[in-house]
């Protein structure tokens, strides 16, 4: 009877009963027999299982922290590229686990596949690591991989293996977590879960606050880089421990043998019901109740009851997919939004894939609070807040929150420099002389004056009508004749020694430094020869009247040192740069150890601040927190109690096609602005919520104990009916009779 599990928990050793106190030790002993050995109340081999989800999830989800910045910045894909392979990668993730599942419950059993797939699953992490080395083709030693295809194979090998290890495993720990119990230990098996969920939870923060650490480290044999093989690395190993933990355990797990999969038989008894319904498609064949009743030439009716539970649940998942669109773009594009901003928190510098560390801290905040707290007062407030109406509100704070990043993405749009188009070109003056020089380009902008030592801003022309230069400096004058191809930035530097000396620099920046470092170049201004250091660079023998290349620096405080050719070493105080600037450093002059420095800025720094990404977190977190947590729960509610993976499948189904349908949407909307492109993700999703909201309302809630029940009465008397037939010489019935 369903009233037995508890009655035999609650006679459990160590509570008062009528045994006597030198029984209880022989009591236990027997329960330990039978259980294994126990921790806390806990078979020990649990603790092997959480340990070992511990490791997974710090493995996948480190690896998945860094991942979009690593195709956008080793293998230098652009955005809708990175984006594209990420969510490919994440819904094969979501796409696997249907394997796993058939696989441990039909064939291997989930200790094997465990075994197995996390086999693949440490491989994969490791060819990853290894992809990510840049030194294994950079045979020219320029810090650039000389063999991307190379890397780029790699790379993708190894995401296929750790989506069929990850994916494939997914379904198979915790249930096998579940199979270490025994009936009566209801209690520590809820427990188990509660610790299993808080492991995963532990790993996934950890991982995503240390692994963007680990990339932002510099690391190479012969040029520095982003440390992407650790970043990598580091994961790998946290698998091959997983794996080591996980066997390490093996001689105490029970091991139950597969015994056939549900959705193997659900999806049988589809095809059946289909198939037999287009046989008997003609009107001479009477119309059943409903189409699955077709399967009940070969299937009994506890099976196709329980099936059509099912699909009137899977029909309501159709809409949910566009939430997980919305949902998983937190690695993606609001990773990437977070390059072009400002990290600086004070005494804690903040990398972009470090925000997504956001969502599961305010999981952690928000769940006791929206379960203690707010539920609570809505029910006071006398609202029926249904399942189905959480997750319609969940839908509709996702579409929020995707306003919101818009919102932002404007203002960051607001900073970003204006970059020349096809056909135009801009140029700045920088006047390194004594004297106020004008200067006339003959094209709309006449008699720019530029002081001493100043320079303008960027000015755009038409490249077709920038064909000549007039410039007045002091008593002089010079005409030049022009030819710009387009779509570059120049600098012209000014100077008035011994005549009218022009320079023109070509700049080479294209667009903004999306990795948070700043571009700096110098232009050597006194009469000799002089080497730079700036940190760790150095820059040898610039010549006067002449700069440098622009060259990458991370964020900080830098000095800068100055070696004259008449051995004076000019030291300048230290200066902090923000995050993607770039400046052009002026050396006006070094005498007695001065350092006399003039910074002109060519891109301004970031300056939108990456908290204001923390209110679209809130309310995606907020979302995630009424949808999905309510949707696990409400799909447990419906479901038959033998049938609860199989809705576990079709809920994870529902994460890989909304990846998909960002891989759709981004492909096809071919907007140029990101603003808008969250803006057609949030009315999309608003779209779907008022569908889901209109199904939800025709949706009829049942009660599958009591349909069960029902069943196993109507099967009591079937029998006895059978018997009672049998028992008065009629005999049993056919097949062919039933």
């Amino acid at each position: 009877s369903p009233s037995s599990p508890s009655h035999t928990a609650q006679d459990f050793p160590g509570q008062k009963s009528s045994r006597s106190s030198a029984g209880a030790p022989m009591e236990k002993n027997k329960m330990e027999r039978k259980h294994g050995p126990s921790c806390f109340g806990f078979p020990l081999s649990i603790f092997f299982i959480v340990i070992n989800e511990f490791c997974e999830r710090f493995s996948y989800y480190g690896m998945r922290a860094v991942l979009v910045l690593y195709f956008k910045f080793f293998l230098h894909w652009d955005d809708n590229l990175s984006t594209a392979i990420y969510h490919t990668f994440v819904a094969l993730c979501y796409l696997t686990p249907i394997l796993g599942a058939i696989i441990a419950d039909s064939w291997l059993g989930k200790f094997k596949t465990i075994i197995s797939l996390s086999i693949v699953y440490t491989v994969g992490q490791a060819v990853m690591a290894v992809s990510s080395i840049n030194d294994l083709t950079d045979y020219n030693r320029d810090g650039t991989p000389d063999n991307i295809p190379l890397h780029i194979g790699l790379s993708i090998s190894g995401l296929i293996l750790i989506a069929f290890g990850t994916g494939g495993i997914k379904p198979c720990v915790s249930a096998f977590g579940g199979d270490q119990f025994e009936e009566e230990q209801e209690k520590q098996r809820s427990r188990f879960f509660s610790l299993f969920y808080l492991s995963v939870n532990a790993g996934s923060l950890l991982s995503t606050i240390i692994t963007p650490i680990l990339r932002g480290e510099e690391c190479g044999i012969h040029t520095k880089q982003q440390c992407y093989p650790l970043a990598f690395g580091v994961p790998a190993a946290l698998m091959a421990v997983s794996l080591m933990v996980f066997i390490l355990g093996s001689k105490m797990y029970k091991k139950a043998h597969p015994q056939g999969n549900i959705m193997l038989q659900v999806s049988k008894c589809i095809g059946f019901a289909v198939k037999n319904r287009f046989q008997h498609r003609s009107k001479q064949f009477s119309k059943r109740e409903h189409w699955l009743d077709w399967a009940s030439e070969k299937y009994d009716k506890r099976l196709i009851t329980q099936t059509k539970m099912v699909l009137r649940v899977l029909f309501l998942y159709i809409p949910l997919p566009m939430f997980w669109a919305l949902f998983d773009q937190q690695g993606s594009r609001w990773t990437l939004q977070a390059t072009t901003m400002d990290g600086n928190f004070g005494a804690i510098q903040i990398q972009p894939d470090q925000m997504q560390t956001v969502n599961p801290i305010l999981i952690v905040v928000m769940v006791p609070i929206v379960d203690t707290v707010v539920y609570p007062l809505i029910k006071k407030c006398h609202i029926n807040f249904t399942p189905l109406r959480k997750i319609t509100v969940g839908m509709f704070l996702a579409s929020l929150a995707f306003v919101a990043a818009a919102l932002v993405q404007v203002q960051i749009d607001k900073t970003l420099p204006d970059f020349p188009k096809e056909g135009q070109s801009q140029i700045k003056v920088i006047n390194l002389g004594t004297d106020v020089a004008k200067v006339d380009f003959d094209a709309g902008v006449a008699n720019v004056s530029v002081e001493s030592l100043m320079a303008t801003n960027y000015m755009t022309f038409d490249t077709t009508s920038l064909t000549r230069m007039n410039i007045a400096y002091g008593n002089q004058t010079l005409n030049q004749s022009l030819n710009f191809p387009g779509k570059e930035r120049h600098t012209l530097i000014l100077k008035n020694i011994g005549g009218i000396q022009t320079e023109w620099l070509l700049d080479g920046l294209k667009s903004k430094s999306e990795d948070g470092k700043n571009q700096i170049r110098f232009i050597n201004n006194l009469a000799s020869p002089i080497n730079i250091t700036m940190g760790s660079t150095s820059l040898e023998n610039v010549k006067e009247f002449s700069a440098t290349n622009y060259t990458s620096f991370t964020r900080g405080v830098k000095e800068i040192v100055v070696f004259a050719d008449n051995s004076l070493t000019c030291k300048n105080q230290s200066i902090s740069f923000g995050y993607g600037s770039a400046y052009t450093i002026v050396i006006q002059e070094c005498n007695s150890n001065t350092l006399a420095l003039r910074y002109v800025e060519d891109i301004q720094p970031n300056t939108v601040h990456m908290a204001w990404q923390i209110p679209q977190y809130f309310i995606m977190t907020c979302g995630e927190v009424v949808f999905s947590v309510t949707g696990l729960a409400f799909s447990y509610s419906q479901a038959p109690s033998n049938m609860k993976s199989v809705l576990q499948a079709g809920w994870l189904l529902t994460v890989a096609v909304g990846n998909i349908i960002v891989l759709i949407v981004a492909g096809a909307s071919k907007l140029s602005e990101q603003w808008a492109e969250y803006v057609l993700f949030a009315a999309l999703l608003m779209a779907v919520c008022i569908i889901f909201s209109i199904m939800a309302y025709f949706y009829t809630y049942v009660d599958p104990v009591e349909i069960e029940a029902q069943l196993d009465e109507d099967e009591k008397k079937k029998m006895e009916n059978e018997k009672s037939i049998y028992e008065n010489g009629t005999g049993p019935i056919s097949q062919s009779e039933m």
